[in-house]
């Protein structure tokens, strides 16, 4: 069923949706083995089914617009603030009101009108090769010092995960900080632009650069369990950087999800959001899935523990998600692609 939209798999979802109220049909961009465990402890806690569909959040962004009204989608979940403020845009989802989310999801963590919130974080930090930087970046801006030419990896900027750290930058420094650290880090860039995070850390090992950027997510999931060219004894030789902790604080990337704007089993799609910000399924977004949880106070994975403390930025992210257009300006201008 993954990332596979099938017609077969649309219709059961429509009959559920006209013939049993004890469903919720869920439109997911995550696609995390670990998060069976979320459906399933919710399915018995509630006696509400799961009908799940998966693909690439752009992907299910596109289908929710094509269905409309006759949509059997409950709730859209996705990874990055910069498609959950894309689907509020697109019109696919819709306000909600929850004594629940509102007490447990902070206010930066949510859209401002209530049409998505925060479940789980992942800080985009600064590694690096301890064997060949003695003076590794403090924050992002210092990446595109340069000190560091050459020496930089990082992803292409049609990840979303660049174009949320760019929209930051603009959100805390202005547009023509930003425009400079972009510009900066093209030249600091030691190969062109490509791959995902693990590929950046992989990077690290090859030799292929002294210096990337990665969610925090990666790594600990590394530290619990083999990853593919990422071998336990050189992870000791890579370091990390919590970065602007005199600054603004590490950025953050948010997993997080809405209720679709004709769901129809809306209270059933309010419950799992609910179900999602309860304490054990924050925990479970951290053990499972080496994040961090949103709501406050809730204890983490050793994995994650094992990265340390830090402060993170606490910029509101809904406000970072109204850059991106900027951001993605600021690419082509500079040239990184």
């Amino acid at each position: 069923m993954k990332s596979t939209l099938t017609a077969a798999l649309i219709s059961t979802m429509c009959a559920s949706a006209v013939s049993a109220e004890g469903v919720v049909n869920l439109y997911s961009s995550r696609h995390y083995d670990t998060d069976e465990r979320l459906y399933s402890d919710f399915e018995e806690l509630t006696g509400i089914t799961i009908n799940r569909l998966e693909g690439s959040g752009d992907e299910l962004i596109a289908r929710l617009q094509a269905e409309g009204a006759n949509s059997p989608a409950d709730v859209f979940l996705t990874v990055d603030t910069s498609r959950l403020e894309r689907a509020k845009d697109a019109g696919i989802l819709q306000s909600i009101e929850s004594d629940v989310l509102e007490a447990r999801v902070p206010a930066s963590l949510q859209d401002s009108d209530n049409q998505w919130f925060g479940f789980s974080q992942r800080a985009r930090i600064i590694f690096y090769d301890k064997t060949d930087v003695s003076n590794p970046p403090l924050d992002y801006v210092s990446l595109a010092d340069p000190a560091y030419q050459g020496m930089v990896c990082h992803r292409s900027s049609s990840n979303v995960y660049s174009q949320t750290l760019l929209s930051a930058i603009i959100e805390n420094h202005g547009v023509e900080a930003a425009t400079a650290w972009a510009d900066g880090m093209v030249i600091n860039f030691a190969r062109e632009p490509q791959g995902g995070d693990t590929d950046q850390l992989r990077a690290l090992v090859s030799g292929e650069c002294d210096i990337s950027v990665s969610n925090t997510y990666y790594f600990a999931r590394a530290l619990r369990k083999e990853v593919q060219g990422l071998p336990e004894d050189a992870l000791a030789n890579i370091g990390w950087i919590f970065p602007a902790q005199n600054a603004e604080g590490a950025h953050m990337n948010l997993s997080g999800g809405g209720v679709v704007a004709h769901a129809p089993n809306r209270e059933n799609a309010i419950k799992f959001l609910e179900y999602l910000s309860s304490n054990s399924a924050q925990e479970y977004f951290s053990s499972g899935n080496d994040e961090y949880p949103s709501v406050p106070g809730v204890g983490i994975s050793p994995s994650v523990a094992r990265l340390g403390l830090f402060r993170p930025d606490a910029v509101d992210l809904s406000e970072v998600a109204k850059n991106v257009p900027e951001a993605q300006r600021i690419f082509n201008q500079v040239g990184w692609y």
